[in-house]
């Protein structure tokens, strides 16, 4: 019998096959399993740092906790929030920014019992860049989808305030050394510096700012107020 025949007859063999397929099965397992050894799987990134209040945290204690992150002596730098007593417009971020490098403008439009959006605007390196956001989240609102009539005239609203250079900047995210946050939180108008570890990469933690209006708890406030024409 030749050796040609011998393996076609095997491979018609309905048990022959069978028998060829688990030993396919099993090898490829075994090949699985080592490479899963050989080559481990990248841990997923999950970050927890956050900045800003937690919602519904009492604002003294969201205070006192901002306040001491700005504790130690070390010189790293340290990614940090800004939250302002009162809302500024873009042009005035070179006051209350010391020099440092700006990662993100905040933007808030307060309508009295109109829940409004909070517009986080990621930033490049540069104030220009900065003091000109506010046009920028003005876009996004118009972009962003309603859906329904209440939603569409809030964020008709909201832009057209953001465009016209509303004070409604309520929060920066910058980085700097623990000293320079210091010295931003005694600035006039600052309400609190929130700074994360040293350690704490950049883009990969949370933003919540505390809103001027928030006095007493950081969270949402009622929904159930006329919506303003402008």
């Amino acid at each position: 019998m030749h050796v040609g025949a011998a393996v076609a007859g095997f491979t018609r063999d309905p048990r022959a096959r069978r028998v060829v397929g688990w030993t396919v099965v099993a090898a490829l397992v075994i090949l699985i399993l080592v490479l899963g050894w050989a080559i481990p799987p990248r841990a997923a990134i999950i970050s927890t740092d956050r900045l800003g209040p937690e919602n519904n945290e009492p604002v003294p204690e969201y205070l006192a906790r901002a306040g001491d992150t700005l504790g130690g002596n070390d010189v790293a730098g340290h990614w940090a929030l800004i939250s302002f007593t009162a809302g500024i417009s873009a042009d005035r971020i070179p006051e209350y920014s010391g020099g440092l490098r700006i990662s993100d403008a905040i933007y808030h439009v307060a309508i009295d019992r109109v829940a409004t959006p909070v517009i986080d605007m990621p930033l490049p390196a540069g104030e220009a860049v900065a003091t000109a956001s506010q046009r920028s989240a003005a876009a996004a609102v118009r972009a962003t989808p309603a859906y329904d009539d209440r939603g569409m005239r809030t964020n008709a609203v909201v832009a057209a305030r953001l465009a016209a250079n509303c004070p409604c900047l309520v929060g920066l995210v910058v980085y700097g050394t623990l000293p320079d946050l210091r010295n931003l939180a005694a600035h006039p108008g600052v309400r609190a510096v929130e700074a994360l570890p040293a350690d704490a990469s950049a883009a990969v933690f949370a933003i919540a700012p505390l809103l001027p209006e928030h006095q007493t708890l950081a969270g949402p406030g009622p929904n159930d107020g006329p919506v303003p024409d402008n």
